[in-house]
């Protein structure tokens, strides 16, 4: 899909000047300790269909991206009986688990169009949790609000080859912004998606965006995500207002669809060029 990733990446190069290429190695959180601080990250189990990264921004609600929750295969929405969040999962352990029971996606995301600029910025599913993560687990991520064109940013998530335990890399950056859209050059690979990036607040990390989409050029990969308060608000509606899956159920907007698929059974979704 050449034509969105070079017409994206010209009119990005157009607006934000670029950080140049990340050489930061990736950690991987595999003590305890390392998982300090990064509990509220997790792996979303997906039934048959793989898995994603999530993120808790409350107790019972995590973030992730729309194409995530949705089957590869048959096209239609998971139901949320057979998604589970399992918090701060390293090497088989994790810190608490819980099924989901709702989950909403933006009404405007369309998982059978041409991946473009609208499709990355809906992107985005949130998922009302059956039972609470207590905060004492694992404590709860705050959207990042307001610019953060020229900052480097943070991303922590699950990939394939490193599925077993969070990956954190520091210092990679914000390469483009476009109505809406953030360009990464941060280490993402499939099952990144749905996955953090984070800005540094103070002491503080925020959510800035998450990895909706991917591609690599030569041996360095290019990832896009949206920005989110907007999107957030939105979907907290829908949990509260009926517009949600359910078990056993579709929510009665037709517009939330299906996903298109990817070979891959991790559930990212990574452009060929």
């Amino acid at each position: 899909m050449r034509k969105f990733t070079t017409a994206l990446c010209t009119a990005l190069a157009l607006t934000t000047p670029s950080f140049g290429a990340d050489t930061s190695a990736l950690i991987r959180l595999t003590d305890r300790e390392d998982l300090f601080g990064w509990e509220a990250v997790g792996r979303l189990n997906l039934g048959k269909s793989g898995y994603c990264t999530g993120t808790l921004i409350d107790n019972d609600l995590v973030l992730t991206a729309a194409h995530c929750v949705f089957d590869p295969k048959t096209k239609k929405p998971i139901d949320p009986s057979n998604v589970t969040f399992q918090a701060g999962l390293r090497d088989g352990k994790f810190i608490e688990e819980s099924k989901a029971t709702k989950i909403a996606v933006h009404k405007n995301y369309n998982p059978r169009a041409y991946i473009n600029g609208d499709y990355v910025r809906h992107d985005v599913a949130l998922i009302k949790l059956q039972k609470a993560i207590t905060t004492f687990a694992a404590s709860p991520f705050k959207l990042h609000t307001g610019i953060a064109a020229g900052k480097q940013v943070n991303v922590v998530s699950y990939g394939r080859g490193r599925d077993d335990a969070l990956s954190w890399q520091r210092n990679c950056g914000i390469t483009g912004r476009y109505t809406g859209l953030l360009e990464f050059n941060c280490n993402v690979t499939y099952g990144s998606s749905g996955a953090p990036v984070f800005v540094k607040e103070g002491f503080n990390f925020r959510i800035l965006s998450l990895i909706s989409v991917g591609h690599k050029q030569g041996k360095k990969t290019v990832s896009y995500g949206m920005e989110l308060p907007k999107m957030v608000t939105l979907l907290k509606k829908d949990l509260t207002h009926n517009g949600a899956y359910t078990s056993g159920r579709k929510t009665t907007q037709a517009r939330r669809l299906t996903v298109g698929g990817n070979k891959s059974t991790s559930g990212a979704k990574f452009i060929k060029n």
